[in-house]
């Protein structure tokens, strides 16, 4: 599943998920253009990635932001060919205290960040004629949860885009899939109370909460030729919690 001569983007590739994505899809050849909403943000994972791997400022909530950091990452690589949409932010809380800021921005960020994305990604793609595009939804998109109305929303858009995008594209050789983690030891997840630790644990088929490296093996799949045939789908990566 060599990804050599492929040039990848990961948005939100810093640390956690997405950082783990980059380093995998480095480590089967890809050249990862590391995206950050910050300035320097990516540049550890970038050095991590090494073979010619670059770190940019990239915020998926402007569209300017958004075109100029593909714009130079096909000025400087030649091309665009995998976008791993995993930038996101999250605004926990019950619905009747949810502001209106609260809903919009998360639903701009993670839904519409990616719509931002792949718009402007898919164009030096049908050059190509040869694209992966890979948006990391959630388990909470499927089954919904308590106090993230906005996140799961979002999340469950995603996976309506991801389809369109499945048949938009299809037959220009350009795929398009989502990948559903579960909980995963992330800074995100780190502040788990232990019960809740413990219940997801004991829940799991596997007995034990995922990894960053678990996701991001899914991602390099796809992201292959031998996922060609492989399109509109949503890979849950949970350890079995949801069965």
């Amino acid at each position: 599943m060599s990804l050599e001569g492929r040039i990848a983007l990961v948005t939100g590739a810093s640390r956690g998920i997405g950082r783990a994505i980059a380093l995998a899809l480095a480590a089967d050849g890809a050249v990862v253009a590391c995206a950050s909403t910050k300035p320097g943000g990516a540049d550890e994972t970038a050095a991590a990635c090494g073979n010619g791997a670059m770190s940019l400022v990239c915020n998926i909530g402007d569209t300017e932001s958004v075109t100029a950091a593909i714009d130079q990452i096909t000025k400087e690589r030649g091309g665009l060919h995998i976008l791993v949409n995993n930038a996101g932010i999250t605004k926990d809380q019950l619905l009747m205290r949810m502001s209106d800021e609260e809903w919009d921005d998360v639903i701009d960020v993670n839904l519409k960040g990616a719509f931002r994305t792949i718009k402007a990604a898919v164009r030096p793609m049908m050059k190509e004629r040869w694209g992966r595009i890979i948006n990391l939804t959630s388990i909470v998109g499927i089954g919904g949860q308590a106090g993230q109305a906005n996140y799961a929303a979002a999340k469950a858009g995603l996976i309506g885009l991801t389809k369109s995008v499945a048949k938009e594209f299809g037959s220009r050789g350009i795929t398009c899939n989502a990948i559903a983690p579960g909980f995963i030891e992330t800074d995100m997840t780190s502040s788990l109370p232990d019960e809740m630790r413990d219940k997801i644990t004991s829940t799991a088929a596997a007995g034990r909460l995922g990894t960053p490296e678990d996701v991001a093996a899914t991602a390099t799949f796809l992201a292959s030729d031998g996922a060609s045939y492989i399109t509109g789908q949503v890979l849950v990566v949970d350890g079995g919690l949801t069965l």
